[in-house]
């Protein structure tokens, strides 16, 4: 579905992607783990067409989408939920996800609103409350419903679990697994909690410095020595989800 191959990327003259070749099949839960300041959340942002690859290809379902704007890449069908959110405050929760559906046909409005209020029930409790007064969780939940309501074939999940309780990163995963179980939707996700991201995943990448170092089955790097000791030590927390049927 997704094949990223040689990709660079610049900020200026700071290089933060080396080279970088990520391949994702339909169907699939791929994670990429890595320490802060690694181009996790850069690689997200560049297969979204910003900031844009200064060399290397990014296809998607066989087309190249490296040159493409941001607006014709989310029309093909891949939606992000970026790093911190950024849901709309003044907006109203309902509001938030009408933003996401503007790319989707209107027919499906209802439903998929009504999809994403099953999967999150706190945001149709809270549907006509702005979205600058909701919980840290809560937000993060409509983040992920805003970028479902675009109905995309890839979701790219950047860091969902960022600075939320034990309780609510359990939450998070569960949906994560039946977004992609129950819906289809195939998923790339960036998250730091390295443990629950692996056990979810069913294929994964490490990155350090712009580079992939390693790559494997999420079973794979959840018991490589190297990947426990950097990544994992304390990391099973008592905040398990469901085992997933790859792990």
């Amino acid at each position: 579905m997704l094949e990223v191959t040689g990709v660079e990327t610049f900020y200026g003259n700071i290089q933060a992607l080396r080279g970088v070749d990520v391949s994702i099949q339909q169907g699939e839960i791929v994670t990429l783990i890595g320490a802060n300041g690694a181009g996790k959340s850069t690689l997200l942002m560049t297969i979204c067409g910003n900031p844009r690859a200064a060399s290397g290809r990014i296809a998607f379902e066989e087309r190249d989408i490296t040159t493409l704007p941001t607006y014709e890449i989310v029309r093909l069908g891949i939606a992000q939920s970026p790093e911190g959110r950024r849901i709309f405050p003044r907006m109203t929760v309902l509001e938030n996800l009408q933003i996401g559906a503007t790319i989707a046909e209107e027919t499906y409005y209802e439903e998929d609103v009504q999809r994403v209020f099953k999967l999150f029930p706190l945001l149709c409790e809270r549907q006509h409350q702005r979205g600058g007064t909701l919980s840290g969780g809560e937000q993060q939940m409509l983040a992920i419903g805003r970028a479902l309501m675009s109905r995309p074939k890839l979701l790219l999940l950047d860091e969902p679990s960022l600075g939320l309780a034990p309780r609510l990163v359990a939450q998070i995963f569960e949906v994560i697994k039946e977004i992609n179980e129950s819906e289809g939707v195939t998923i790339f996700l960036v998250e730091q909690n390295a443990y629950h991201a692996l056990r979810l995943a069913h294929r994964a990448y490490v990155m350090a410095n712009g580079n992939i170092l390693l790559t494997g089955t999420g079973q794979e790097l959840l018991e490589n020595d190297e990947i426990r000791a950097a990544y994992l030590e304390g990391g099973a927390r008592k905040t398990d989800v469901g085992q997933s049927g790859n792990a």
